[in-house]
């Protein structure tokens, strides 16, 4: 199958071990490019039971804005694609047989054609606008935090734990907007704001940015991408007991992201506070510093209001809120890259592309959280162009949906609370655990010691 080459500042995958001595990224102010690397190709391919012969399945962020454009290749004439159906011709006759979707296809789309088809105001960003989210958030924070002191009722208390949570999630968001850049086109407002929205939640600004980015960069890719990656089967099978219950049962892996922040994932090393980490790069470390420091005045912050209104009054109006932010964000970034009823694909070497990584994601309908936690929920277009402002999304989505056609899965509609989600959530947990070490385009398998319906990297769906 053929690779797409994508032109723009030559990104490619980062290796799975990267030595400091290999990163030669030069940090521009708006950080428009990505790293140039290289990646490793595994020598063979899966070809899953049932299917034709030949069928593979499957901060400062900027998408490519341009992609070399590569001629599909048939597999020795035994099957066509179009527009990702693959029409099956064995068995003779050369008339045609039954059509299927093929989701590990290669588009028969470019990145340039999905941008073209996205109106050229989407990408407008408006730094007034986007303020104004902010202060919104603030004034709504400080609001239920007075009200629920003020009331200081054990009726009120879990009201307000749900609430302050889910509005914690919200500054979370919006930090989240101003490390991609697409906050406004000040590189310093965008610092400035995100500091103060992620160190009044305990998130160290830069060092998620910088990480962030990497799984921006390499989404879908079995060994470099950074958030919610499978694991692969030899780091799975020598995980110990306690990592294998807290990673996949049901609520632990909600509570995973102040330990990623510390340890990352299983498998790879470095922390988001330390400026040594193999996650930066010495012209990085300064970054790194500056959100470190922000993190612990934060933290001491909250000592001294422990001080003054009691260690209790503290974990009620923010210890609680806290947690309830957690697992919002592990919950919303999970169900974004996992839980599909069909399963998706996941790549290696030559096979993975930015543009085949990001249609790998999803969108999902959370009800009234929508619009609290800044729609992003609306997750495809987001991964492929982060550079749209998360106002303009639900408006770049639908124009992109004629280009992308299958390769869109619309979500499931929601009732005013998202409690379908909790369902998806829970099988995908039972199910997803690891992929195989061989292949290039592979699928979750399940551990039968932990449950769940059977899934193989070969299953068609």
């Amino acid at each position: 199958m053929a690779t797409w080459v994508l032109s723009q500042c030559g990104l490619k995958p980062l290796p799975q071990t990267i030595p400091r001595s290999q990163l030669q990224r030069t940090p521009t102010k708006d950080n428009r490019c990505f790293p140039s690397t290289h990646v490793r190709t595994a020598d063979l391919k899966l070809r899953p039971a049932g299917r034709p012969r030949g069928s593979l399945l499957p901060t400062r962020v900027s998408a490519p804005l341009r992609v070399s454009p590569t001629d599909e290749e048939d597999d020795a004439g035994e099957r066509r694609k179009r527009n990702g159906v693959v029409v099956s011709e064995e068995g003779g006759g050369g008339g045609g047989g039954e059509e299927f979707f093929d989701p590990g296809a290669a588009p028969p789309f470019k990145l340039a054609d999905v941008r073209a088809a996205i109106p050229k105001h989407c990408w407008v960003k408006d730094p007034w606008r986007s303020m104004s989210y902010v202060v919104r958030d603030v004034a709504v924070v400080f609001g239920l935090a007075c009200g629920a002191a003020y009331l200081n009722s054990w009726v009120v208390w879990p009201l307000y734990w749900a609430a302050q949570g889910t509005m914690f999630w919200a500054f979370f968001v919006l930090g989240h907007d101003c490390g991609h850049g697409s906050f406004s086109n000040d590189a310093k407002l965008n610092s400035v704001v995100g500091h103060l929205l992620h160190s009044s939640i305990l998130v160290p600004y830069h060092g998620w940015r910088i990480s962030h980015r990497t799984h921006h960069q390499n989404h879908g890719h079995v060994e470099n991408d950074e958030s919610w990656h499978p694991l692969p089967e030899r780091i799975f099978k020598n995980l110990d007991a306690i990592t294998m219950i807290l990673r996949f049962t049901a609520p632990f892996p909600m509570l995973a992201y102040p330990i990623y922040l510390w340890i990352r994932s299983p498998g790879k090393r470095g922390s988001h506070f330390h400026p040594e980490s193999d996650l930066f790069v010495a012209s990085e470390r300064k970054d790194v510093i500056t959100s470190t420091v922000c993190w612990a005045a934060m933290v001491g912050l909250l000592v001294g209001l422990s001080v003054v209104m009691g260690p209790l009054q503290l974990l009620k109006l923010y210890g609680i809120p806290y947690w309830i932010f957690v697992m919002w964000l592990d919950f919303v970034t999970y169900l974004h890259h996992h839980g599909h009823e069909d399963k998706l694909p996941w790549y290696r070497g030559k096979e993975w592309s930015y543009l085949r990584g990001g249609l790998t994601t999803l969108d999902r309908d959370y009800g009234w959280i929508n619009n609290i936690q800044h729609d992003i929920g609306t997750h495809v277009i987001h991964h492929l162009f982060p550079q749209i402002p998360h106002y303009h999304l639900i408006e770049a989505t639908e124009a992109a949906k004629p280009v992308l056609g299958k390769y869109y899965r619309e979500p499931k509609k929601s009732s005013p609370l998202p409690f379908h989600l909790i369902g998806m959530l829970i099988r995908s947990l039972k199910r997803d655990h690891y992929v195989s070490d061989t292949g290039e385009v592979v699928y979750y398998q399940t551990d039968p010691k932990l449950g769940g319906g059977g899934s193989s990297s070969s299953d068609a769906k």
